[in-house]
């Protein structure tokens, strides 16, 4: 492990451009604080990685946005602008990723800012509305029991939303614009970045 380390950070460091006097001193009076740094931003990550949920999907790409919806037997609560313009995502089948936060040390929610952290945090990027339709279909319980959402923003960089619930005994998806904050224990789902890691020569 330590050597993937080693084989990750020197290609990083060669290409960052950071002055060779500069980087001398920091490790002369700084290494034990340097160190100690770089090992929480990989503690961070780690910890960000445990307690991620894994659940593989199937979709027909040949339905239309709103057919997706309702083919989900839920309640469609929903902008029809926001549906018309919803993304969509590739392939036939694929993977999502889902995490849950704790908010109760964040004052009960989190900012839409904050969300983006978060994902980058596991390495994920929002999740396609219609591959997350197909979970839910595929598992109409999820959502009763793990209330699930994701987002996208609009082609005038406007925040959207598709979020999966139960409430009032009624299973139901809404989706429209809102990009301010997330409340409640809120399953958010994201898909694996393309990998970017440096190349080792």
């Amino acid at each position: 492990m330590l050597e993937q380390i080693a084989a990750l950070l020197a290609p990083a460091l060669t290409a960052s451009g950071l002055p060779r006097e500069g980087v001398a001193q920091v490790l002369e009076h700084q290494s034990e604080e340097l160190a100690a740094d770089m090992v929480a931003v990989l503690r961070a990550r780690v910890e960000a990685m445990t307690g991620l949920v894994c659940r593989r999907w199937k979709v027909d790409r040949n339905q239309s946005s709103q057919a997706v919806l309702e083919g989900t037997g839920r309640k469609v609560y929903a902008n029809d602008e926001v549906v018309a313009a919803m993304p969509r995502g590739e392939g036939e089948e694929g993977e999502t990723i889902f995490f849950k936060l704790d908010l109760s040390q964040r004052g009960g929610y989190i900012s839409d800012t904050g969300l983006d952290e978060e994902l980058d945090l596991r390495g994920l990027e929002d999740e396609f509305p219609d591959n997350l339709a197909a979970l839910n279909k595929a598992d109409p319980v999820l959502a009763d029991t793990h209330p699930n959402a994701c987002r996208w923003k609009d082609k005038n960089g406007k925040r959207c939303y598709a979020a999966f619930d139960r409430w009032g005994g009624e299973r139901h998806v809404l989706v429209d614009r809102d990009g301010r904050r997330w409340y409640g224990p809120w399953w958010f789902a994201g898909r694996r970045k393309l990998s970017t890691k440096p190349s080792v020569p």
